[in-house]
């Protein structure tokens, strides 16, 4: 079978690695070269890495608008996009004799959006999965081919859960392909619209953990922004993220955000709903440590209270306002 690909990130690279032992790629799109790390290098997406090794073509638009009759030289039996990050106009979608098919990291219609990984840790899910669908102009709404699941563990983090998925979703459209190869006329199951949830792009404004929340969900939401971007507090003025925790179901009578106890195992936090205790820790400047290596270069004392990190922000930003207009002579 000929097969398009278009993704660009990590999470792409297993599917087309294993698609390129079964089928002919003919080509790549990803997406352009971009700046990252410290010394904002231009660096090529991981896609165009994978794909120049095993010396797939290569293509980086900036919109695919004007790639109509490119894809239609390509005379592929079909497209696979996975996380390629750009819209598929309908000009596009057309092209393929069996579609453009999908690999999409959640059990559609659950999670249709942009980050289905983190939003089904931070929901507490127990189950998720891949969805093979064919795609249409709606967001992640076409018809399913193909789901397979996983169980997510209490230990699962957006990182390991983005690593299974990414294995599974190769194996996922592998098979769904292998199945339209032996019957073309395969119909995929439309979703139900009426069960469908969003799956929002994650804000760094919501790594600042709200100690009025349930312990059990903050614990979800800790491990969903591993690794970015990493949920975080505040003791006085030192900024403290989080890598691991663990819900415990007591009750505590002192105000939410207070350190209730401290020990190797790490620092215990009331919260509107149980006490959440801090295992993983990491100072700005600093390595995560586990809690009974950082309490050695820093310490707490029960009753100190935790801070929602932009409160102190604002409040640090309003004194630095205020500080400037009496100085120019404007307040």
């Amino acid at each position: 079978m000929k097969i398009i690909f278009a993704g660009t990130p990590e999470f792409a690279v297993a599917a087309l690695k294993a698609l390129s032992s079964e089928h002919e790629i003919v080509a790549a799109f990803t997406q352009p070269d971009r700046k990252s790390g410290r010394g904002k290098k231009l660096t090529a997406p991981p896609v165009k890495q994978f794909a120049l090794q095993i010396g797939v073509p290569v293509f980086q638009p900036t919109s695919l608008k004007n790639q109509v009759e490119l894809i239609k030289s390509l005379d592929a039996d079909v497209m696979v996009v996975v996380a390629y990050g750009m819209l598929l106009p309908q000009s596009i979608l057309d092209i393929p004799p069996l579609g453009c098919l999908n690999i999409h990291a959640s059990l559609l219609p659950r999670w249709r959006g942009a980050a289905p990984i983190q939003r089904a840790i931070e929901a507490g899910d127990s189950q998720t999965g891949v969805s093979i669908m064919r795609m249409e102009l709606g967001l992640d709404t076409g018809p399913v081919f193909n789901t397979l699941m996983t169980d997510v563990s209490n230990s699962d983090t957006s990182q390991s859960l983005h690593d299974s998925l990414s294995e599974l979703g190769a194996q996922g459209i592998c098979e769904t392909l292998s199945a339209l190869e032996a019957d073309p006329t395969i119909v995929p199951v439309p979703q139900n619209d009426t069960q469908s949830t969003y799956a929002k792009k994650i804000g760094k404004v919501e790594a600042e953990l709200d100690w009025n929340l349930p312990a059990r969900y903050l614990q979800q939401q800790i491990r969903a922004f591993i690794p970015w971007p990493v949920s975080q507090t505040r003791h006085q003025q030192t900024r403290l993220r989080v890598w691991q925790s663990s819900a415990i179901n007591e009750q505590s009578t002192a105000p939410v955000g207070t350190i209730i106890a401290s020990s190797d195992l790490g620092i215990d936090v009331a919260c509107s709903d149980g006490i959440l205790r801090l295992e993983k820790l990491q100072r700005d400047g600093s390595k995560p440590m586990h809690y009974s290596d950082f309490r050695n270069g820093y310490s707490f004392s029960v009753g100190d209270r935790l801070a929602v990190v932009d409160t102190l922000d604002q409040a640090a930003e309003s004194g630095s306002q205020a500080h400037h207009k009496g100085k120019n002579g404007n307040g």
